[in-house]
Formats: C-alpha cells, structure tokens, sequence
C-alpha cells in the first residue's frame, strides 16, 4: 500500500512541477511578448508611487494585460524599487519587459507637458506645451510675453507638477547681451551670469534645464557647444578661403546670419561678402552698421539714417576695411558651415526682392537694376496701406 501511496504522490509532484513549469513558462512569454495597446500612452507616475498602483494604471490604460505579471517580472528583474517619477511614454504594443525598463531607468520625462523659455531677436517667450501622442509633436497649450505679461495661472500648475520639463531655446543671430538678459526671466534657474559672453560664443539652440541648474551652467554649455560647432566647420573648410582663422569665420557667419533668414540663400550671401573680401571691396551691410550702434544690446527698432551708414564706428562695414573686430551676434550652425562652402558665384552685390529673399548680382548696372525693383514693390506696398 506504501509503495502505491508514494508512486501516487509522485505522480501528483511530478504534474504540479511540470504544470508549476507551464505556469512559469507562460508567465515569461506574457512578459515578453507584444503589449495590447494599440496606440502610445503617456504614463504619468507620481512621486512615492508603487509599482502595484503603477502596475495597475498600465493595465486600465491598456498597456498590459495582467498586474501581477508586470509586478513578478519586475521583481524578477530587479528593478521593483527603482520606479522613477515623471511621465513616461509608453510606445505602441511595448512589451512588459519594455515598460519595465521605461519607467525605471530615470532621466527626464519623455511626453506630458514642458514649459519653453524661448529667447528671440525681437522679443521672447514662454511656451507651455504638451505632447500630442497621436502626431508625436508637441501642441502649444499657452504662452505669455515675460516682459509684458504675467504668467497665465495654468503655468502655476504645471511648475507645480515634479514631471514637468524645462526647456530653453535661443534663436540664431541673438546677441550675448540678450541672451544673458533672457535668462534673468527663466525662473527655475538660479545666480547671475558674471559677466557677458563675447559675441558668437554661444550656440543658439534647444537646452534642457531642470529646475536649481545655474544661469552659468547654461552659458556654459552653449558655449562648449559652439566650440565644438566652429572646430568642426573650420577642419572642414574649403580652400582658399580669405578667412585667416575660426575667429573671423564666426565674424563673417554672424554676418550671414543677420542678414538672411533664407536657408538656401545662406551660401549665395556668403560667396557675396568672400568675393568682396578678395577683391578688397568694403563689405557695406546694415546689420554692421546697427550693432554699432547698439553694440548688440537690444533692438534698433527704426530704419538707419543717412548719417549712421557714414558714422565712424568698429563694426560699420560702410566705412572700415574687411571684417570688422567681432562678430555681431550668436551665429547657427547652418551659417557657419557657410562661411566656410560659400556657393560658388561671381556675386558682389544683393538687395531684398520682396518675397522675404534676396536679388543678387554680379554688375553695379544688374544691382542698381535689383535695387529700382525693390523700391518699386515697396512704394506699391505703402501705397496699399
């Protein structure tokens, strides 16, 4: 009977093994396999939160199909303690293995809302944002001008949230002095700038921020990212430029910068100054001429006179030789590779042609020519208003 009774209980051990194996197997294979959702999902996870109310989030927003499998291969992962706040995106049919790594690993959120500090020539903003999970782009929610607004009280609460990202994105062709003065009105930044960068130093570009990072700690960064901009553009420059180094490289590309808004023209406006420089052409460009007089602090916001094109200053291009002293703003990265491939042309001269371009020619006659037409559009245009 004995023997019966053991043969008996180990058949039964030897059915709850193989089905506690099937079980575990399963198991493994939900955890790996395709998720349900068939569309992105932002998770938000709140500080302090657990990985069984996270667990369950995931499964009413239909990323998964079971919480405790999440919760078990989590812990069998390893990574059950390490559940990271902020809002995480969650893409199209991830696994549970995928969602596991997503919202442990850390860094910043990856969807949710984030508020932009941008810098501009003319004047700046802030922008409150959200991720629109259908477009995977970012849809504007609300925006104020911080020097004549106040901020709208749907930007309190989201400064509020521990999620929220910061962001700060300078313009190309903005001046170190607006820079400086533009991160005085991002207020999750922290200290003073000590003093102002030297012009074309810093990268205009996108920079995230947390809050607590330092004004300095920008600049900082911005200008670490121009020095790797400007290296690598002049190791890569053509030959026989009339550059002698990477410091009037980003004096002519300044020029450049302020004087089209044209990607396509950038080149064609570069050959124009290079051949005048070999030539020994005066460059004769307004934007010279206005950072003279504003040495990059602000905005000139009128027309130049007669009087200030034949004013003496360093910068003004109509009355000094070759390239002035500095640069006269923050050049992008597209205006100086420029400066450094110029379109291959015979151009001395450009003027605007009315649709926001530029007519370029190589003759006075072709210019004096560009110049009529371009007085003609803007008479008809006055006449209009």
């Amino acid at each position: 009977m004995w023997r019966n009774i053991t043969s008996s209980a180990l058949s039964f051990l030897v059915v709850v093994v193989f089905l506690l194996g099937g079980v575990i197997v399963w198991g493994q294979n939900t955890y790996q396999a395709e998720g349900p959702s068939d569309a992105p999902i932002c998770l938000r996870v709140d500080r302090g939160a657990s990985m069984r109310a996270t667990s369950d989030k995931l499964a009413d927003q239909g990323a998964i199909t079971s919480p405790m499998i999440f919760r078990i291969g989590a812990d069998y992962a390893g990574k059950s303690g390490d559940l990271k706040a902020g809002s995480w995106l969650i893409p199209e049919g991830a696994t549970m293995s995928e969602i596991t790594r997503i919202i442990t690993r850390g860094g910043a959120s990856t969807c949710g809302t984030e508020i932009v500090y941008r810098i501009g020539v003319t004047s700046s903003e802030v922008e409150l944002r959200e991720l629109d999970l259908e477009s995977n782009r970012y849809v504007e929610k609300a925006a104020y001008d911080p020097a004549t607004e106040e901020a709208p009280e749907e930007f309190a609460d989201v400064r509020a949230q521990a999620d929220t990202r910061y962001r700060v994105a300078i313009a190309e062709g903005t001046t170190s002095w607006q820079i400086v003065e533009g991160l005085k009105s991002v207020e999750v930044l922290e200290g003073e700038v000590a003093e102002i960068p030297a012009e074309g130093t810093l990268a205009p570009d996108s920079y995230e921020v947390a809050k607590g990072d330092t004004r300095a700690s920008v600049i900082e960064r911005m200008t670490e990212a121009q020095e790797v901009i400007v290296a690598a553009a002049w190791a890569s420059r053509a030959e026989g430029l009339p550059l002698a180094n990477e410091q009037e490289m980003l004096i002519l590309a300044s020029i450049i910068e302020k004087e089209t808004a044209v990607a396509d023209e950038r080149r064609q406006v570069a050959s124009v100054f290079e051949n005048r420089l070999r030539q020994g052409m005066r460059l004769q460009t307004d934007p010279t001429v206005i950072y003279g007089i504003t040495e990059g602090q602000g905005v000139l916001g009128r027309g130049l006179r007669a009087s200030e094109l034949r004013a003496a200053t360093p910068w003004n291009t109509y009355v000094i030789e070759g390239l002035p002293p500095t640069p006269i703003a923050n050049p992008g990265r597209a205006s100086i590779e420029a400066a450094v491939d110029p379109a291959a042309t015979d151009y001395v001269f450009f003027v605007a042609d009315g649709t926001g371009g530029h007519a370029f020619a190589e003759t006075l006659d072709e210019h004096n020519a560009n110049v009529a037409r371009w007085r003609q559009i803007e008479a008809e245009r006055n006449a209009a208003e």
